[in-house]
């Protein structure tokens, strides 16, 4: 396999774009080798610059759960096209997109549109600061919600692929302002929420974890959490930009019955285009402005292109069976166990729905100091070996992998003989 192509532009960009890249974890500096530059994808396969097939199991880190170059997302992308690329002005599909969103998930009274997942999250801690006049805010260990500064403290996924939990530039009086709690571990939430209550506005969390790798949540924890978020009337925030309308048509919260005050949701909402929102309890959302004192707005909120994928996006996961969707990575996670198995190799395989993280340890992975107890080393060889024959998966080991309605069973079947070859190999 030739990737002259991909590392003549890497060299390229590295002269102009920090790192070369414009996201950390694309430079491949957890498991090695230069990144591969992609001209093209369809369905589930991308094809990168020297003209080498992959099946893809990042999907453009989960947004395309429908696959590349869905016929009605891009359908629709064209026909709104003709219309117009930015207005700066409300459009009607704007309403249609937030009323899809609060049909699918009950919590959401009303929402707010915005570019990324990282604005969603940062804007909603504003709101929640607004809305109980506290400042200080919980976040959990590993838990990745964006690079807004008050979050960027022992954070999952870019920050734990670089071996750091903090980001320089975050300044003193912010941390102090962020409370990090371990993931799973209810005494430690109860003993900080009883001990800090009064100045705490919100909580924020991934309902399920997939930016150390895919940790599920404990029931008992997440029941706790809204128990006590009442309680003390502090804004429970569930995180789910990765999870929204991954596991089911709705978010993770649907799944486990529990109702938080404000959610954020990204990547699958758009499409593959940039979008997110938030959105949560009317009382709370009516303190943005223009309605109230919490100011956040955005040029290109509500895009049109984006929004007209968002539609076609949701429009076509109302009508498709999210549990044959899960099957295939039931399927393909239980022939890895085997294969790990026979082949006497220390693992934890991490599965939530249709997405699923390989450890390297023989301890159960159920938080951030599990999670980093792996073997990165043994990841990257893995990476590099799955790559080699045409798998292409998250380049850290503290990511996700995702499946889409267009992998085939053709992939299932390549994936798998690749997968036993790798596993040999290292």
């Amino acid at each position: 396999m030739s990737l002259k192509r991909s590392e003549k532009a890497f060299k390229q960009a590295v002269k102009c774009l920090a790192g070369g890249v414009n996201s950390p974890v694309r430079a491949f500096k957890a498991v090695g080798g230069s990144p591969l530059f992609i001209k093209k994808a369809v369905g589930s396969k991308i094809c990168d610059l020297d003209n080498n097939r992959y099946v893809d199991y990042v999907m453009s880190w989960g947004a395309m759960i429908l696959g590349h170059l869905h016929p009605a997302v891009v359908r629709s992308v064209k026909n709104t096209l003709d219309s117009g690329m930015s207005f700066g002005a409300p459009t009607e599909n704007e309403t249609t997109l937030a009323q899809m969103i609060i049909k699918a998930i009950p919590s959401v009274e009303m929402a707010r549109l915005v570019n990324s997942g990282t604005e969603a999250a940062m804007s909603a801690i504003r709101l929640a600061r607004g809305y109980t006049k506290r400042d200080k805010i919980v976040k959990f260990e590993g838990c990745y919600h964006g690079h807004c500064d008050s979050l960027l403290v022992k954070a999952g996924s870019g920050a734990a692929t670089f071996g750091v939990s903090d980001s320089a530039g975050v300044t003193a009086s912010l941390s102090r302002d962020t409370i990090v709690l371990p993931y799973n571990d209810i005494e430690a939430l109860r003993t900080a929420l009883k001990e800090n209550h009064k100045d705490i506005s919100c909580v924020i969390i991934e309902p399920v974890a997939a930016n150390m790798g895919v940790v599920m949540p404990e029931l008992d924890f997440l029941f706790c959490l809204r128990e006590l978020t009442a309680k003390y009337k502090i804004v429970l925030i569930f995180d789910e930009v990765i999870s929204g309308f991954r596991f089911t048509f709705g978010g993770a919260q649907s799944l486990f019955g529990i109702e938080p005050d404000l959610t954020c949701l990204g990547k699958i909402i758009g499409g593959g285009m940039p979008l997110a929102a938030y959105g949560g309890r009317k009382e709370i959302m009516e303190c943005l402005s223009p309605l109230g004192g919490v100011y956040q707005a955005g040029t290109l909120s509500g895009n049109p292109i984006a929004v007209s994928a968002g539609i076609a996006t949701l429009d076509a996961l109302s009508k498709l069976d999210y549990l044959k969707l899960n099957e295939k990575a039931i399927e393909l996670c239980q022939v890895m166990e085997d294969s790990l198995r026979r082949n006497n190799l220390r693992f934890t395989l991490n599965r939530a729905g249709s997405i699923f993280t390989l450890f390297f340890t023989e301890n159960k992975v159920r938080d951030f100091k599990s999670a980093k107890g792996s073997d990165i080393r043994k990841y990257a060889a893995y990476f590099r070996e799955m790559l080699k024959q045409g798998i292409y998966l998250a380049p850290s080991q503290f990511e996700a992998n995702f499946f889409s309605f267009a992998h085939s069973d053709e992939d299932l079947r390549k994936t798998v003989k690749a997968f036993n070859k790798a596993i040999k190999r290292i």
